[in-house]
């Protein structure tokens, strides 16, 4: 008896939500309760294996290159364009650091730099094609993606560079910090500074005015073109920096390892769109798509589940979080 007082109520305050309150509801906390349902179920089907430390730790750090990326790409679709050339700048920027160490015996922190420059330079292309040349950002980024690649493979004429690398170097990929892996502590520091830079300088706000309507943007005074060049220099520093640190836990150099950041970062960000807010991208919102990305990806491997249809489900998932964040913009 005192039961069924205590369940009626729990339950009487979501009896009292309209259905447009409960519309609402789902829509904002759905992907979050998606998550915990992805958590939950992995969970009961491996007890043993998913829901313990070490694996969670695996989680995090499998997934620290992936949200470095995914964030700063964030910067470019706030403002409604798209960077489709991450993955080829990232594969870039790991083979310029590793060749520039290895076979031309650069330091270790110099040839990093050099890289994160060629991400900036990469990522301004990109920008002063979509702002200044006035091509769609589907178009360019297409155009670049397959440049940047193509350089990559002709710079190491398609072979993996893994010789001659300074042992230093992988403490970046591969070490840690009083017990923390480096390449999570990078990430932790740079989902801080994109989330503060979103949604706490007048830089970020004004990002969400061009991507909410650019042209009113322009007429209030806002200098569209220059932040939508300086939103796409952000996404290629993280592409550099993502594959930098990728090449450092591989301890090599792959002309298209950095490739599946593309399709990763632009999942992580639609997912991270229909969270929390209604189809607007947001930092915080990329990082919970990263996680459902990594806790996906982790509890399949797990359950054994073949690659290919990994790939099947990644490519649902996507058009899913697309559709739902198309429909969430046009309420």
């Amino acid at each position: 008896m005192r039961e069924g007082r205590l369940l009626r109520a729990i339950a009487a305050p979501w009896a009292r939500l309209t259905r447009a309150q409960s519309l609402l509801w789902a829509r904002k906390w759905g992907t979050l309760v998606g998550f915990a349902a992805l958590v939950i179920f992995f969970s009961l089907l491996r007890p043993s294996v998913f829901p313990t430390v070490q694996n969670w730790s695996n989680i995090i750090e499998q997934v620290a290159t992936l949200a470095i990326v995914s964030v700063m790409v964030t910067a470019v679709m706030v403002t409604g364009d798209f960077d489709l050339s991450v993955g080829a700048l990232a594969s870039l920027a790991g083979v310029v650091a590793v060749d520039l160490m290895a076979n031309h015996g650069v330091p270790v922190m110099l040839a990093i730099l050099i890289a994160l420059l060629v991400g900036v330079v990469g990522g301004a292309m990109n920008g002063l094609l979509v702002a200044y040349g006035g091509l769609s950002a589907f178009v360019a980024t297409l155009a670049t993606m397959t440049a940047y690649g193509g350089v990559a493979l002709l710079y190491t004429d398609g072979a993996t560079l893994f010789s001659g690398i300074p042992e230093s170097f992988r403490w970046l990929g591969q070490g840690d910090v009083a017990g923390i892996p480096t390449p999570v502590i990078v990430m932790l520091v740079m989902v801080f500074l994109a989330w503060l830079l979103m949604e706490h300088t007048v830089f970020g706000r004004r990002l969400y005015a061009i991507g909410g309507n650019a042209e009113a943007s322009y007429l209030v005074g806002i200098a569209v073109q220059r932040l939508r060049l300086a939103a796409f220099v952000l996404s290629g520093f993280g592409a550099a920096l993502s594959g930098v640190i990728l090449a450092s836990r591989l301890f090599s150099a792959h002309p298209q390892a950095g490739n599946p950041f593309m399709l990763g970062a632009a999942a992580a960000v639609f997912l991270g769109a229909t969270a929390f807010r209604e189809g607007e991208p947001h930092v915080l919102g990329t990082v919970l798509g990263v996680l459902i990305m990594g806790v996906l990806g982790n509890g399949l491997n797990i359950l054994g589940v073949n690659s290919y249809i990994q790939s099947i489900l990644t490519g649902v998932i996507i058009v899913l979080a697309v559709l739902i964040s198309s429909l969430s913009r046009r309420r």
